[in-house]
């Protein structure tokens, strides 16, 4: 039997784990996370091998990687509110078993709608896991504490962010098992029961304090205002932008006005809404979900743009490709440990400006050394260090600062909120920044003289991206709470 563990003699706050304990059920949710980040990344470079091998249209084969994304944006927001209220433990592990499962089911798929609906489970079982493990770190790390546990949360994030293609062009290129494209799906299954064991003996409970009912009407209003501004920014480059697309878009925003009304009128009459409009009034939260969805919409869609530009208009192989973005995705974890455990707690705010700075030079560099015809992996090396050095050190202390101030018991609903916001960005960036780079491309041939320009010309809208980012983080508070001095 375990017992409870004593108070924080500054802040009264008590961990719901601690020692050992802790360390491994802080493993567990980072291996769920990091297991989740993957599968987002990894599909995109065997897309070309599943298409071969189980046929379909493009379009189903582009629902094979939508269809997880759609899903899991849709779900988050509700994912979190029922770790709240029936407990974050139980959540997780309904998360964890269903997302296993899916995987298997993924892996031995014989069709092409076989494996777009268990994509989909795939992403609604995350929404289920994902909300709940910064809503556990919340409640096992006081806040003092919390900085270097969430600083390893955001070095994981960057680290799948540019290790996801590499790794699915090493799994699916090897062939291993004469699996092919399935291994990429497969391999979760035993890091998912490892997972799922590891979370029995050691992962502590937690829900919200009071009482807490599921908000049938906001789960429809925040779903449907989701869906009307994510599906047509997936499907709207395919299509060539049609008139709906945009009236989608715009009509999401009033769906979403009228979602903020249910919640103020629930806040008040039943106190139990889906979102706690409440969190919206720290500065710091707020500040922080802007510049979370400013620099994940440019650094997604760069990501994106670049490998297309390296495989398509360099005419790289999918491992060339991998092996050169490689110095970006080295430097993430480094400098986002550096970051959170260093450097935040002594500069404070200044580190994420820095970090976004160090981006908005590594877009001017990228643009600089692709002025040239010829392009090598050698000639991006500095551009791609000084990106992946920003990038780790905006990752981890952001999410440190955004939830500072967030009670505990809103920490389910802050995590789903945030998590949320992510994946709009990311939507947004890539729609983005692919409508444009392809606009700029035209119907040339591929070939540096074409993709050269193109990509020179897209990278201005990362750079516009950050450069807001770097504003909007005026709106942060200077430290973190537990980052001030005594």
């Amino acid at each position: 039997m375990v017992t409870a563990a004593p108070p924080d003699d500054a802040t009264g706050f008590v961990p719901a784990a601690t020692g050992r304990r802790r360390s491994i059920a802080l493993f567990v949710v980072l291996l769920a996370m990091f297991m989740d980040l993957l599968d987002t990344t990894i599909i995109n470079v065997a897309l070309p091998s599943i298409h071969q091998d189980l046929g379909g249209t493009y379009a189903a084969v582009q629902w094979i990687a939508a269809g997880y994304t759609l899903a899991f944006a849709l779900a988050l927001i509700t994912g979190s509110r029922l770790g709240d209220i029936f407990g974050r433990r139980r959540l997780f592990l309904t998360g964890a078993a269903g997302f296993t499962i899916a995987s298997a089911l993924c892996g031995i798929s014989q069709e092409p709608w076989q494996l777009i609906a268990a994509r989909a489970v795939q992403g609604v079982m995350a929404a289920l896991m994902i909300p709940q493990v910064l809503a556990i770190i919340q409640t096992m790390y006081a806040p003092k504490d919390r900085g270097k546990a969430i600083g390893m949360f955001g070095a994981l994030a960057g680290l799948a962010t540019v290790g996801g293609p590499i790794l699915g062009a090493v799994l699916t290129s090897g062939d291993i098992a004469g699996l092919g494209w399935r291994s990429i799906f497969l391999v979760n299954v035993p890091v998912g029961v490892i997972a799922i064991a590891l979370a029995l003996k050691h992962l502590p409970e937690s829900r919200a304090p009071h009482g807490t009912r599921l908000d049938i009407p906001g789960v429809l209003l925040s779903s449907l205002a989701l869906l009307m501004l994510i599906y047509p920014l997936i499907k709207g480059q395919d299509l060539g932008w049609p008139a709906w697309t945009f009236v989608s878009m715009a009509g999401s925003l009033l769906v979403l006005a009228a979602f903020t009304a249910h919640q103020k009128r629930r806040t008040r009459t039943t106190g139990s809404p889906l979102i706690e409009l409440s969190l919206f009034r720290y500065k710091s939260f707020s500040g922080g979900l802007l510049v979370n969805l400013l620099f994940m919409g440019g650094v997604v869609g760069y990501f994106l743009v670049f490998t297309l530009y390296l495989q398509t208009g360099l005419g790289f192989s999918v491992m060339r490709s991998g092996l050169t973005n490689l110095p970006w995705g080295l430097m993430v974890p480094v400098f986002a440990g550096v970051s959170a455990g260093l450097l935040a707690p002594k500069l404070g705010r200044p580190v994420l400006q820095i970090g976004l700075t160090l981006d908005i030079i590594a877009m001017l560099t990228l643009m600089w050394t692709t002025n040239s015809g010829d392009v090598t992996s050698v000639k991006l090396i500095p551009a791609l260090l000084i990106g992946g050095i920003g990038m780790g050190l905006v990752v981890a202390p952001l999410l440190d600062f955004t939830l500072a101030d967030v009670p505990v018991a809103d920490a389910g609903s802050a995590s789903g909120l945030y998590n949320t916001i992510q994946q709009v960005g990311s939507a947004i960036g890539i729609a983005g920044l692919c409508a444009f780079f392809f606009s700029r491309t035209g119907h040339h041939l591929p070939g540096p003289a074409t993709y050269n320009p193109a990509l020179q010309h897209t990278l201005w809208l990362p750079v516009a991206a950050f450069t807001a980012a770097l504003a909007a983080t005026f709106l942060m508070p200077k430290r973190a709470a537990h980052h001030d001095a005594t």
